[in-house]
């Protein structure tokens, strides 16, 4: 696998990102139309309203497929990180560390992890800034 940094960390998955979001973005735009042309003309438009119901259920399911499986690696990577802390700094993680920066701090080495938690916890870093930081780039390949 190529070395990780902050200009390549980006994980895009082609089927999902760039396949089925348009594929979803067709099927609600067409339901759309559909049922406007349905409306315009007085048939069927109970079938094009089923069919725009169908489209909205297609886009709630598109995108929870999306937010589940991240909320749930985020509690992952946040009792990692934490254990990480606690091992490295025999102290938990500081609790003004957002879900955000945490998620940012897995990629920085244990040399400059407990620094830059502290710098993270008390100037506020968002979390471009943070990766922006990391000296030295500790690969995550399983981000979802």
């Amino acid at each position: 696998m190529k070395t990780q940094n902050y200009e390549n960390h980006v994980r895009m998955h082609p089927i999902y990102h760039y396949f089925l979001t348009l594929l979803v973005l067709a099927s609600l735009i067409t339901a759309v139309v559909n049922l406007v042309l349905s409306l315009q003309s007085g048939e069927n438009v109970w079938s094009a309203l089923a069919i725009l119901l169908m489209a909205a259920a297609f886009v709630l399911t598109f995108i929870l497929l999306r937010i589940y499986p991240l909320r749930a690696q985020d509690r992952a990577i946040r009792a990692e990180e934490s254990l990480r802390h606690f091992i490295l700094t025999g102290k938990p993680l500081d609790s003004r560390l957002t879900m955000g920066q945490i998620v940012a701090l897995r990629f920085a080495s244990d040399a400059e992890f407990p620094e830059l938690c502290m710098a993270a916890a008390n100037e506020d870093l968002p979390s471009k800034e943070i990766k922006k930081r990391i000296v030295e780039w500790r690969a995550d390949h399983n981000r979802i």
